[in-house]
């Protein structure tokens, strides 16, 4: 498939300097009734608070899809020669717009944010294993980092001679000053012993627990600490937050488009600033190796793209509603904030962090008569709010950071376990009620997590 070359960045340089025309807005916005068929296909009797997890795909998008299937199935020569290569490059100058990025050469379309971190992390253990870096130089991140992220600087960081200084995120969070405190000592612990820090790691939305973090003020410290790299893991961004990679100033940065942006599962957007992604490659190597990351990234065998062709159909989904996605991001945020304070105003517990520092999900405290006091816990009760009650809300177990200090609910007792709730276009006031309901329920049942049986493997 070499020839998918000729269709896409050869025409870069005449098109730099020109936005790609965004889809018009449509003269009659979405109504509530067209939302609710939108997305009829979810399960009815689920209330569904947990957009952060998988996102939401509405039938506009899947109809897209489909016939993208179609395309292919009808006539693959066709569809991989011309339509593909031509439509992936359409999406890739739209969300170059979207991000504020120089050039369409530094945004590629990759599976998700774990395979962006893949090539990321490569990149840096090829320093170690060529002998670029010096052995127990170091990678920097927050412990709240994805699990995934972690797993791949086992694998390509630690593995080449690479250490790595983990720094606790402080949750409950209550002003920015802390995060970004609490990092710079952590490079400074990094730079000890003469070593360098060759790549720091920072969430711009954690997942779990989840709050935006000060993205701008921690790349800003990273160069002053003489930091080599930075990578913005944005999983939860593009959707749910304004996302200007220019003035976030990171050398990479990705975020999913099927969290918070309508696009089916799986598509992320990862970008890569030009004088620093020379040597960046797709994990998986094919017929464009050497070509340029957007390149190789916009084929890599015989595969489903759809997700990443149907970008320009959600640009046009978004678009009916007022204010276009940065509407859609406005009433999200405030209704999850707004939702929030009802269930920790019922509970006699407080949120996790700040509403400005709440994208589209806020962590609310659970009363801690329910006993969350491991992990263990946390996924044994998130099981019995959607086993038992028809919830689908993911649990947060908190340690306490001093074991007589830390937030109380009302009774006195501290919280150590909390509900990351998600906000998205489709769900209504009655999701949050049906939740607040069933915790308490637990409560008048004298419910405690250790009277949930673990499930067998």
């Amino acid at each position: 498939m070499g020839e998918i070359r000729h269709h896409d960045d050869e025409d870069i340089n005449n098109n730099n300097n020109h936005n790609p025309k965004k889809p018009k807005l449509t003269q009659t916005l979405i109504s509530p009734a067209q939302i609710l068929t939108e997305f009829a296909h979810h399960a009815p009797e689920t209330a569904r608070i947990n957009n952060g997890s998988f996102g939401s795909v509405p039938n506009t998008i899947t109809t897209s899809q489909r016939q993208f299937h179609l395309k292919f199935l009808s006539q693959p020569d066709q569809f991989f020669f011309n339509t593909l290569p031509n439509q992936i490059l359409t999406s890739r100058k739209l969300l170059r717009s979207l991000i504020n990025a120089d050039d369409v050469s530094e945004v590629a379309l990759v599976d998700n944010a774990t395979t962006a971190s893949a090539i990321v992390l490569q990149n840096v253990g090829r320093g170690f294993s060529e002998g670029r870096y010096a052995r127990n130089d170091v990678v920097v991140m927050f412990s709240c980092a994805f699990q995934a992220v972690k797993k791949s600087i086992d694998a390509y960081v630690r593995r080449a001679g690479g250490e790595v200084v983990v720094v606790d995120l402080p949750f409950p969070v209550r002003e920015k000053d802390e995060i970004v405190n609490a990092f710079r000592l952590g490079l400074v612990k990094g730079k000890g012993g003469g070593r360098k820090v060759r790549l720091a790691i920072i969430d711009h939305i954690t997942s779990m627990p989840s709050v935006i973090m000060p993205v701008k003020e921690l790349v800003k410290v990273c160069r002053e600490e003489g930091v080599d790299r930075v990578f913005v893991d944005a999983a939860h961004a593009i959707g749910s937050v304004s996302v200007d990679v220019k003035e976030i100033g990171a050398d990479f940065y990705v975020s999913n488009l099927h969290k918070w942006f309508f696009c089916p599962p799986s598509v992320a957007v990862l970008y890569s600033r030009k004088d620093v992604a020379e040597d960046l490659h797709h994990p998986v190597v094919s017929h464009e190796y050497g070509n340029g990351l957007a390149i190789e990234s916009a084929w890599i065998g015989t595969r489903d793209y759809s997700a990443q062709l149907v970008v320009p159909d959600v640009f046009e989904f978004v678009n009916r509603f007022e204010g276009g996605i940065e509407g859609i991001m406005k009433r999200n945020h405030d209704a999850v904030v707004e939702m929030g304070e009802m269930l920790a105003k019922s509970w006699g517990t407080s949120l996790g962090a700040p509403p400005e520092m709440c994208p589209s999900m806020a962590m609310v405290g659970l009363p801690s008569s329910l006993g969350v006091l491991s992990d263990d816990d946390a996924l044994r009760l998130r099981n019995c709010f959607r086993d038992r009650f028809g919830v689908e809300v993911p649990i947060h177990y908190q340690p306490l950071r001093d074991e007589e200090a830390g937030p109380r609910d009302q009774s006195g007792g501290f919280v150590t376990g909390y509900a990351r709730i998600s906000h998205q276009v489709y769900n209504t006031v009655d999701d949050y009620i049906k939740f607040r309901d069933a915790v308490n329920q637990l409560l008048r049942d004298g419910f405690s997590c250790k009277m949930l049986i673990p499930r067998e493997e």
